[in-house]
């Protein structure tokens, strides 16, 4: 199935700024199909007929339409209320147009503007049938659907994208109130007056100032400024749309304010809420366990920091060479691991930025590994973003390939170059370890410790290969991983 912006692209000659519009409207159009009880069908003008390039069931009702809308084609008779509300602009109203089938609707055309200029006709369909008594409900929302369409109509509707996350965002169905230019509420539907009864209203919402009623909410804590109250007030004076998140009585609720203003002239808001109390309790229990995870990362963190002062005091104590020599290399180890903790005890996920702890563990290996010597280490390209485990493992193989190539790189006063080289391609990464130092000695060099603890994590832990040879003037490192997954 084309998604919208294929049909718009490949069937229309419409200009960047107008499918925008249109993408702007699909997607908030899901409150006037609920608030009309009605499919919404978007169509455009394709040669001689209108192409049909985005529909809407309505979830308050049933649906019009239970097969496939999208890609459909009409013209000539079928179509003439879509060219009249495009030339007018104007809405247009039919008592009986033919729908799928033997089905009969109801269909209301109205032009989509983009800068005062028809760019799309929306069409809203309802199935014609046995006619009942409109309730309160009823007619509070169609009243409502009519004056969006209205705005639809003169180009004032959809509004700018408003704060509220999609998923989040309350929807009629959530709970809708009306309110008159005021501010107070003429219609409150049953999920709204349940919403405000768990928030701690007692009175009546309903002919109530809705920003009183909720400036009057019992406070959770010390709160400075009524947001709630605010949000209402702004939407009626400046006529946009406003969101707050109100809280009291242990229960949050999400509001959203829709000021209704057709023909221009301002005539109240449609107040949406939906209580997301159990989500808000999620939300706060998954930051809490986050919270301990980076606590826990701090403290190991801590920990491996004490082991590496107590291994670099014990080593000061040595008289064996080759003994403060290891224990060395064990306090820079144990540093690179604590380097990774460290960057995870800042992060909301397993994830690590390795730069900065790549860039870290290359300053300690050529101050520590050759305090004496005036070998600089670089990096090329960017390691980006790896997981915590994969994040432990490459320190430590950089740490040891680093260590290996200035310790035995560069005798005592030669100074060169480490340049580590970290590339990607076809989702794999390739880092390379190169030094220009006197090249690899004659034995072979496998039988290395710190090369022997780079090859069983590259191999163990990141599933790859590790490989050294003569590079072109000293030795060459190079380690190979897979693309992930």
């Amino acid at each position: 199935m084309s998604t919208l912006a294929d049909l718009l692209r490949l069937r229309t000659g419409l200009r960047p700024g107008q499918i925008e519009q249109l993408h702007r409207l699909v997607g908030q159009w899901q409150l006037i199909a609920d608030l009309s009880f009605a499919d919404l069908v978007l169509w455009v003008p394709s040669g001689d007929a209108w192409l049909a390039v985005a529909h809407q069931r309505p979830t308050t009702g049933p649906t019009t339409h239970p097969d496939e809308v999208v890609g459909q084609v009409r013209e000539g008779d079928d179509a003439k209320a879509m060219e009249w509300a495009f030339a007018g602009p104007r809405i247009v109203r039919e008592g009986g147009a033919a729908g799928p089938g033997p089905l009969r609707v109801r269909q209301e055309t109205v032009p989509v503007l983009h800068d005062g200029v028809a760019v799309a006709v929306l069409s809203r369909e309802t199935p014609l049938a046995a006619g009942r008594m409109p309730s309160q409900l009823d007619l509070a929302y169609l009243s409502s659907a009519g004056e969006l369409l209205q705005m639809v109509s003169e180009g004032s509707f959809p509004h700018a994208e408003h704060g509220l996350d999609a998923e989040t965002a309350p929807r009629v169905g959530d709970g809708a109130l009306r309110l008159d230019r005021t501010g107070h509420v003429v219609y409150a539907s049953p999920n709204a007056l349940s919403a405000f009864r768990r928030l701690g209203v007692v009175g009546d919402v309903l002919g109530a100032h809705l920003g009183q009623t909720i400036a009057s909410l019992p406070a959770d804590g010390p709160i400075d400024e009524p947001r709630g109250s605010a949000a209402v007030a702004a939407a009626l004076r400046f006529l946009e749309p406003r969101d707050a998140e109100l809280e009291s009585s242990g229960r949050t609720v999400l509001l959203r304010v829709l000021p209704l203003v057709p023909g221009g002239e301002p005539r109240g808001a449609l107040a949406l809420v939906r209580d997301v109390s159990e989500l808000r309790s999620r939300d706060r229990a998954l930051l809490g366990k986050d919270a301990t995870i980076r606590e826990i990362h701090h403290r190991v963190k801590n920990n491996l920091q004490t082991v590496a002062a107590l291994l670099r005091l014990q080593a000061r104590r040595l008289d064996d060479p080759a003994a403060r020599a290891a224990l060395e290399e064990s306090v820079r180890r144990v540093g690179s691991i604590a380097l990774v903790h460290e960057t995870l005890s800042t992060t909301f996920d397993e994830q690590v930025a390795f730069d900065e702890v790549a860039d870290r563990v290359l300053s300690m290996c050529a101050e520590v590994a050759a305090p004496s010597t005036g070998v600089r280490v670089l990096r090329t390209g960017s390691f980006g973003v790896l997981a915590a485990e994969t994040a432990t493992a490459m320190a430590l193989v950089l740490t040891e390939l680093v260590q290996n190539a200035v310790e035995h790189g560069y005798p005592s006063g030669r100074r060169g170059t480490v340049e580590v080289v970290v590339s990607h391609q076809g989702g794999g990464m390739t880092v390379v370890v190169a030094d220009d130092g006197q090249g690899l000695p004659a034995e072979p060099v496998t039988g290395r410790l710190g090369l022997q603890i780079a090859r069983t994590l590259v191999e163990s832990e990141l599933r790859g290969t590790l490989t050294v040879d003569p590079g072109e003037r000293g030795a060459r490192a190079t380690v190979v991983l897979p693309a992930s997954g």
